[in-house]
């Protein structure tokens, strides 16, 4: 077994539920190939009495027949007969445990648990059942449930109205490794690069380790890139209907939102994704974009000084977003595309938004570095609708602090080290006077520029840029 890398919040849980004296039902749900199947192997690689996966798009007969064949497995590879019902398999899976517990603790592994889930199955009612039944009452058992539809998992499991209601014990939503995490991943696996090259893998795969598998010792960052993304067998060169297709059932209009986000670097309100995408102002809308949010692909941040239903949607998702701007409609294929494709113009305003999605996932760490983490804060986007004769601004990441000062932060991804021209000088002088202008805030703001290299002429401003922060800050693990 390979050594869990990050997820220290999530080993510290899983380790307590193992000394746990009650019956234990977790539910852990996140993103395909983002490492719930490996945690849990891992974590419970001594307890694990019973995994079962379900397979995407398989008959009730075939989920039958699999789980028949993965209880044999585990029983000594005795031929079971396939039980007709799920009620029976349950029936079989507990004789099976009932001496087992007796003796130690034991974790049972329903991987994909949606997928099992096919209509007119019975399953969800049998497990149910097995659990309300049975299951609860042994103190030795661990169960858990995962899945990489997170919508699914919520609604029908977390938020169950039937049989399920308030059974889950334990939740664990699993998200990427953040920038940080993703260099220790790498190191463990012997690659060495700096800190700008794992920023730029990240910007492409974010972190999702079954993508950064995939990078091999001795290759740098586009050879990677070009390697995994532009050539015909690469992971990530069709990977992208595959991953929205394996967890929504209605995928297209979900597609049709991320398509939307990618080409509105300032996000979408709701309205606007209805108008953008043709979409009815329905009940679906809204599961839509819990789906999308859930599942990590989008977020919705509140503008300063708004409510909820003001939120504008951001696409968060790197390799949807990569995807989109560079693989799918490439007349270039194969070796030397990356290397092409990053010399022009859509790289620089492609870096540009990769490198503020990743700022924004990483906040606290931009806090951390600003030495206001103890300082209760909430943090926000602005986003000013001009009018005829008016000027019009915008600021990606504000953070409004309790001791009546905000962080105006602005965010600039450079190969070196960044220089503020005369014109820059100037749009940021607007900015911020526009700002204070139509919020009428009385509250303190600083100027904050968070970099990969730093501000090459920052003394020349320092009336103005009052905090500086580099991409070092966002590797702290």
């Amino acid at each position: 077994m390979e050594n869990i890398i990050g997820r220290v919040e999530e080993v510290a849980l899983l380790s307590k539920i193992i000394t746990s004296e009650e019956a234990e039902l977790i539910a852990i749900y996140g993103r395909r190939r983002v490492g719930k199947t490996f945690l849990i192997r891992n974590a419970f690689q001594k307890q694990l009495a019973f995994e079962f996966s379900g397979i995407h798009g398989a008959s009730f007969d075939q989920q039958l027949e699999n789980f028949s064949e993965a209880l044999s497995k585990v029983s000594g590879n005795l031929p079971l007969a396939k039980p007709a019902t799920w009620i029976q398999a349950f029936k079989t899976l507990t004789i099976y445990l009932t001496p087992i517990l007796k003796k130690q603790k034991k974790v049972v592994f329903f991987d994909e648990f949606p997928w099992i889930n096919t209509p007119r199955s019975g399953f969800l009612q049998a497990f149910e059942n097995f659990w309300n039944t049975w299951a609860s009452l042994q103190k030795n058992l661990v169960v858990v449930i995962c899945g990489s539809s997170a919508s699914w998992m919520i609604q029908r499991v977390i938020n169950n109205r039937g049989g399920l209601h308030n059974r889950v014990t334990r939740k664990i939503r699993l998200l990427p490794f953040t920038v940080g995490e993703t260099e220790l991943f790498l190191k463990a696996r012997k690659i060495r690069l700096d800190r700008y090259q794992v920023l730029q893998l990240y910007m492409v795969m974010g972190g999702i380790p079954h993508y950064l598998k995939e990078i091999e010792k001795g290759e740098s960052a586009t050879q990677a890139i070009d390697r995994i993304c532009f050539t015909k067998d690469g992971l990530l060169h069709d990977e992208f209907k595959n991953l929205y297709h394996s967890l929504f059932d209605n995928a297209q209009s979900h597609m049709d939102v991320i398509r939307a986000l990618s080409r509105k670097k300032t996000g979408l309100t709701r309205g606007e994704i209805l108008e953008n995408c043709k979409l009815s102002s329905g009940g679906g809308i809204t599961q839509l974009l819990e789906e999308l949010t859930e599942s990590g692909f989008i977020k919705p941040y509140i503008p300063f000084d708004k409510t909820v239903k003001d939120s504008i949607y951001k696409l968060t998702d790197e390799y949807s977003h990569f995807y989109l701007k560079f693989i799918e409609n490439s007349r270039s294929k194969g070796p030397g595309t990356w290397t092409t494709l990053s010399a022009g113009a859509s790289w620089k305003s492609w870096s540009g938004f990769a490198f503020e999605s990743i700022c924004m996932k990483h906040t606290p760490l931009i806090k951390r570095a600003l030495g206001i983490e103890n300082v209760y804060s909430e943090t926000s986007v602005w986003r000013n609708k001009t009018h005829a004769g008016e000027q019009g601004a915008q600021i990606d990441l504000l953070i409004d602090r309790q001791d009546r000062c905000i962080n105006v932060c602005e965010m600039k991804f450079s190969v070196n080290d960044f220089e503020i021209t005369k014109s820059y000088e100037l749009e940021l002088e607007s900015k911020l006077a526009v700002f204070r202008e139509r919020t009428k805030t009385r509250k303190t703001l600083f100027l904050t520029l968070v970099t990969t290299y730093g501000v090459r002429n920052a003394g020349n401003h320092t009336g103005l840029i009052q905090n500086e922060v580099t991409m070092d800050a966002l590797f702290i693990a």
